[in-house]
C-alpha cells in the first residue's frame, strides 16, 4: 500500500462503514493515527478540540453534510487540508466543493494508492505554504507581511510594483544566502526568461530606490555571482 514518510493525524468523515473500515485499516496499516467521525455533527465537534494534518471528507452525510461542514470549517478560519471523498462525480458538485473551500476531490470508487498519492501532494503543499506564508520576514528595520502582501520599513509603507514585491520577498526569505542572477530569474520571472537579460540588476535597482539604506546596507551585491540580503 505504500508509506508515507511522516506520521499524520488523520480526520475521517464516512458514514458507510464499510468504506471507513477500509480505509481506516490501510491507513493505520502505514503508520497513522485516524479519527473517525460518522457524522457531520461528530466532526464538527472533534475539530473543537483536535487539530489534524488533512481531513478526508465525504459529501452525503447524514445531519450536517459535507458541503455545510467545510463552509464552517472555512469560516473558523481553520484551513486544514480538506480532501473530499465522493460517490458524487458530476463536473457541478466538484466545482460546488473546491469554491466552498475544499483542496481536492477523489470521486469513489478510487485506487487506495491515488488516495496515498493526493494526501501526500495536499500535505506536502500545505506545509510549503505555511512556511512561506505564515511568517514575517525581517531584515533590520524592513518587515514583510507575506499574509498582507506589505512592506514597511521603521513603520512606513514601501509601494512595490507585484515584481519587485516578488524579487524582495525571495531575497528575503533566502536571508543570509547568495543567490545567483539565474536562482532570481527562474524563482521570480520564470525558467523560460531569457537568462542573458539584464532584467535581475534593474529591478534590484528599482528596490534598492525605493528603501533606505542610509543606516544598514540591506541587498549586497556579490561580484560575478548574484545578490544577497544579510543581517
Amino acid at each position: 500500500m505504500g508509506n508515507f514518510r511522516n506520521i499524520m493525524n488523520i480526520l475521517l468523515v464516512e458514514d458507510d462503514q464499510r468504506i471507513s473500515s477500509f480505509l481506516l485499516k490501510g491507513l493505520s496499516e502505514a503508520g497513522h493515527n485516524i479519527t473517525l467521525a460518522d457524522s457531520g455533527e461528530k466532526a464538527r465537534e472533534i475539530l473543537h478540540t483536535y487539530d489534524f494534518d488533512i481531513i478526508l471528507m465525504d459529501i452525503m452525510l447524514p445531519g450536517l453534510d459535507g458541503m455545510q461542514l467545510t463552509q464552517i470549517i472555512r469560516f473558523k478560519g481553520n484551513y486544514t487540508p480538506i480532501l473530499v471523498l465522493s460517490a458524487l462525480n458530476s463536473p457541478d458538485d466538484k466545482i460546488k466543493m473546491l469554491d466552498l473551500g475544499a483542496d481536492d476531490y477523489l470521486s469513489k470508487p478510487f485506487h487506495f494508492e491515488e488516495l496515498i498519492s493526493r494526501i501526500k501532494a495536499l500535505t506536502r503543499r500545505n506545509k510549503l505554504s505555511y512556511q512561506k506564508e505564515d511568517t514575517l520576514l525581517s531584515c533590520g528595520t524592513i518587515t514583510i507581511d507575506t499574509d498582507l502582501h506589505k512592506v514597511t520599513q521603521n513603520g512606513n509603507e514601501i509601494e512595490f510594483s507585484p515584481t519587485e514585491y516578488k524579487l524582495f520577498t525571495f531575497l528575503m526569505e533566502n536571508k543570509n544566502k547568495v543567490l545567483s542572477r539565474t536562482q532570481i530569474l527562474h524563482n521570480v520571472w520564470g525558467i523560460d526568461f531569457d537568462s542573458a537579460t539584464n532584467v535581475v540588476d534593474v529591478y534590484i535597482s528599482y528596490v534598492r530606490n525605493k528603501i533606505d539604506e542610509s543606516e544598514q546596507k540591506i541587498i549586497h551585491t556579490v561580484k560575478g555571482t548574484g545578490y544577497l540580503i544579510k543581517d
